[in-house]
């Protein structure tokens, strides 16, 4: 049992541990989007379809890693409104169900500064964080302050790492690694990469944590085949988006969209 005093790291080991025999399951959701009450119900829905961890992304107006849907999410959010305080009010909310991951760019905590960063994080709950735009060698006071915090940050790499980058990447990893399945921005694909095997063997080879698969996942059979390949986790973000984008759009509930793409995606994670 999983306790509100244990540290962020710890949250995520459990919720990784208590997905043993099957792989963890970690929706993501854009903060604010539709809005940030509607953000919040997405993110409990995905707790009550069987996700294991949720993946909060903070709306940024540059998002370089995401694609058309994931950006245009993030670009109604903040027209909305959307803001930092607002989106670790939701985080506060969704953790206390299940484990969340910041997904947020270096823009906004260098503007809040680190320090305050990891401590609002750690006050909302937040077990963890990933920084998409910061490189390996950027990045070791924000692991040393995400330390200090009990916070997991979250390394990524790529089809395109190197090797040697790639083991000095995921061997400085807290909580899971996040591997990129394709080259690209986030998005739909119609096919896993051919490559995923041997990208996520060479990273479980030199991670201390599970290693995780996401991009291009947007079906139940994609989710499958990455467990196939090895995932021990799998992220789905840009067709979760979208069913709560088209939802709103028809005046339907975004949270039940969601919801019942992530029952059919946990039932295709059993090993």
């Amino acid at each position: 049992m999983v306790s509100a005093t244990d540290t962020g790291q710890q949250r995520i080991a459990a919720a990784f541990d208590a997905s043993a025999g099957r792989a963890a399951l970690m929706p993501y959701l854009m903060g604010g989007f539709p809005d940030l009450d509607a953000s919040v119900a997405i993110g409990l829905a995905c707790a009550d379809a069987g996700a294991d961890l949720i993946e909060l992304g903070v709306p940024f107006s540059d998002p370089l890693a995401d694609g058309p849907v994931i950006h245009a999410a993030a670009t109604r959010a903040l027209a909305g409104g959307a803001n930092m305080h607002g989106i670790l009010e939701a985080a506060r909310r969704i953790a206390e169900r299940l484990p969340v991951v910041l997904m947020c760019y270096a823009n906004p905590i260098l503007a809040r500064g680190l320090e305050r960063f990891t401590h609002d994080l750690v006050d909302a709950g937040v077990s963890g964080l990933m920084v998409p735009d910061m490189p390996l060698e950027e990045g070791d006071g924000v692991r040393e302050a995400c330390d200090a915090a009990g916070l997991a940050l979250v390394p990524l790499i790529a089809p395109t790492t190197p090797d040697d980058r790639s083991a000095a990447i995921v061997s400085r990893a807290r909580g899971f690694v996040y591997t990129v399945s394709v080259t690209g921005t986030t998005g739909e694909r119609a096919a896993m990469s051919e490559s995923l095997a041997a990208t996520l063997a060479h990273a479980k080879a030199h991670s201390p944590v599970p290693v995780a698969v996401g991009f291009g996942i947007s079906t139940p059979e994609h989710a499958a085949a990455a467990v196939a390949a090895g995932a021990e986790g799998v992220i789905v973000g840009s067709r979760l988006v979208r069913a709560a984008t088209e939802a709103a759009e028809a005046g339907t509930d975004p949270a039940a969209a969601v919801g019942e793409l992530v029952a059919a995606l946990a039932k295709a994670l059993q090993r």
